[in-house]
């Protein structure tokens, strides 16, 4: 047996709180089998943990004919156990005890009615609080025998692995049992039984080492090969002080209760999670926006903005002699419903009609986007999930692919959101005057021309004023002409740039509409499903820790 290499900083209950924390927050996603044993392992470390008390179960263990049940009574100094030539002997467990402390509880738990108590003698004092339990052959032909053998293997404190020179390297205890308990050094005991019958100390060491390195490659530690022999009683006192020293610590159980919850730990992080938690890269999100977007019809609101920008520009700012014409092309934000919500000639405002239908006008995505938004959902999801184990993978999958029509109605609320319109532009009610003085100039100068000619129609002798070569009537009406027209072109040029700027305010803060929808309709379900997966990984490292 070795010391423990730190395994016990953390305490029983520590670990079983991180574990069972862990299978929570994982829940489906980890592997069943693993997850389902870990919850069997705390269940049975939970009821060991309850048990109240300073006893240590020490379970003989081995193959048929290892000798285990001479070893037993050798240890006892009584033939408690039962032993014959004929094999299997042992069907059912037995238990000796140890000391006056009442061991009832544990041995029901443990399942053992085969219970003998030891009188407590000068020469095994060390053994105070000791109940060691005979084993059935854990290689028996009967399968009743073997699964004993392994109900009590489950539930004992420290393990005394009992070969023999012939079965030493037998298959079933290296691969079985040694090999899952590699957490359980500190725990375990392992004894070359019936070393008188190897001719020579030489090659008893040779053999002794050779079952040394079976058991190190098994990973089980390295240990100590306690050489025994019930018949000649070689080793019996070595092996009887090495067991009372466990038992003097008073902390195998807790040692064992804590090897068990690392391996379940360890077995669970192996099979239920990955090595690290990935994390949304940045082209499948690009992707996925983009396609977003599109879907969404924000270059159709776009062009949209834009048309109405300069429209109400033109309708504001052209020449007033032909700015009516503005006026009658359609308003291309209220035919999808957007921008301005004042109510209409039925005193119904476009909000009301959203209200009804709950969406815009905005024209339905086209099958081929739609197709690109599931392309883009299905590559974000597959990107992040493929380093994951496939439960984990397929939850990554299913958060990143919400219902089509859930997304679309999404999509439609946050343009209909976005306002569209500002206030009316400072310069627009500027050139708006101007073009009423230079139009009422132009007037003038016309009334005044009609005048001079219905003067000298009737001969009446009427002079106009000039102003130098030009008559000023002349002047007015050609100046307030030609500058009502320079100054529309002013102002389309004006609403050109400013229809410009406006369509990217608008693209910037749809952008952003478009990123929250994203987020949370695909983005925040994934990174829901990372998050569990880092916490419940972090919590299984923790806990193997």
């Amino acid at each position: 047996m070795r010391r423990g290499k730190g395994s016990t900083t953390q305490s029983v209950v520590e670990r079983s709180e991180r574990l069972s924390t862990a299978l929570e927050v994982g829940g489906p996603e980890l592997e069943p089998e693993s997850s389902d044993a870990a919850r069997q392992v705390l269940g049975r470390v939970g009821e060991r943990w309850a048990i109240a008390g300073g006893r240590t179960v020490v379970a003989l263990a081995g193959a048929t004919g290892s000798g285990k049940s001479s070893l037993f009574n050798a240890l006892t100094g009584e033939d408690v156990s039962t032993i014959s030539p004929r094999r299997p002997t042992t069907a059912e467990a037995g238990a000796a005890v140890w000391g006056e402390e009442d061991a009832s509880e544990l041995l029901d738990w443990l399942g053992v009615a085969n219970r003998h108590h030891v009188t407590m003698t000068q020469d095994n004092a060390g053994l105070d609080g000791l109940v060691l339990v005979d084993l059935p052959d854990f290689d028996s032909r009967e399968l009743r025998h073997r699964v004993e053998a392994d109900r009590i293997l489950e539930r004992a404190d420290v393990f005394v692995w009992v070969a023999d020179p012939q079965k030493y390297a037998d298959a079933r205890l290296h691969d079985d049992y040694l090999r899952p308990l590699r957490h359980h050094d500190a725990v375990m005991l392992v004894v070359l039984n019936q070393v008188d019958r190897i001719r020579g100390d030489g090659e008893v060491e040779q053999v002794a080492a050779d079952l040394r390195r079976l058991v190190e490659a098994d990973g089980a530690g390295r240990h100590e090969i306690v050489l025994t022999s019930a018949r000649t009683q070689r080793g019996i006192p070595d092996l009887r002080d090495r067991i009372g020293e466990v038992v003097g610590a008073r902390n195998a159980a807790e040692a064992r209760l804590v090897a068990d919850l690392r391996s379940s730990a360890e077995r669970v992080h192996e099979r239920g999670v990955a090595g690290q938690t990935p994390e949304l890269g940045q082209e499948a999100d690009r992707r996925l926006h983009h396609a977003l977007t599109v879907a969404s019809g924000v270059p159709v609101v776009l062009d949209a903005v834009d048309r109405d920008y300069r429209r109400r520009a033109v309708a504001r700012t052209g020449w007033p002699f032909t700015r009516w014409v503005a006026g009658l092309r359609p308003d291309p934000l209220r035919r999808l419903r957007l921008g301005d919500d004042s109510p209409g000639r039925a005193g119904i405002a476009p909000s009301d009609v959203r209200a009804v239908l709950g969406r815009s006008s905005l024209p339905s995505p086209t099958p081929a986007a739609r197709a690109n938004v599931q392309l883009a959902t299905r590559q974000l999801g597959e990107n992040v999930g493929g380093a994951l184990p496939q439960r984990w993978a397929d939850a990554v999958l299913e958060a990143a692919s919400p219902q089509e029509d859930t997304l679309s109605d999404a999509l439609d609320q946050a343009v209909v959101g976005v306002p569209l319109r500002t206030r009316t532009p400072f310069w627009w009610s500027l050139l708006g005057v101007l073009q009423l003085l230079l139009a009422a100039t132009a007037v003038v100068g016309l009334l005044w021309l009609v005048l001079l000619m219905v003067l000298g129609w009737l001969q009446l002798p009427v002079d106009a004023p000039f102003w130098g070569p030009v008559p000023i009537p002349l002047a007015l009406l050609a100046g307030g002409v030609l500058a009502g027209l320079l100054v529309a072109l002013v102002g389309r040029v004006a609403g050109g740039v400013g229809a410009a700027r406006r369509r990217r305010q608008v693209a910037h803060v749809l952008d952003d509409a478009i990123d929250e929808v994203s987020y949370r309709h695909v983005r925040k379900p994934v990174m829901t499903v990372l998050d569990r997966h880092e916490k419940t990984r972090a919590l299984l490292e923790q806990a193997a820790a």
